[in-house]
């Protein structure tokens, strides 16, 4: 099954997308910043997102590793 059709493994795939583009803007801020709209300007949302809403988003992270360690 897809992830799109998932519920679970789509939240899965949009906390990993934030983590990574949060990661990567920290190591490379000018690769991400260089693209704010368009269809790359994405990443540079979820990058803002992982940055601001960073212990929100670390919690959602530890919810989702015990869901899919202890309920999949």
């Amino acid at each position: 099954m897809s992830a799109l059709f998932n519920f679970q493994s789509l939240l899965s795939v949009i906390l990993l997308l934030i983590c990574t583009c949060a990661y990567l803007r920290s190591l490379f801020p000018s690769i991400i910043d260089r693209n704010k709209t368009g269809v790359l300007g994405t990443f540079w949302k979820l990058a803002r997102i992982g940055e601001r809403k960073s212990p929100w988003v670390g919690a959602a992270c530890l919810i989702m590793a015990c869901t899919v360690l202890f309920w999949s």
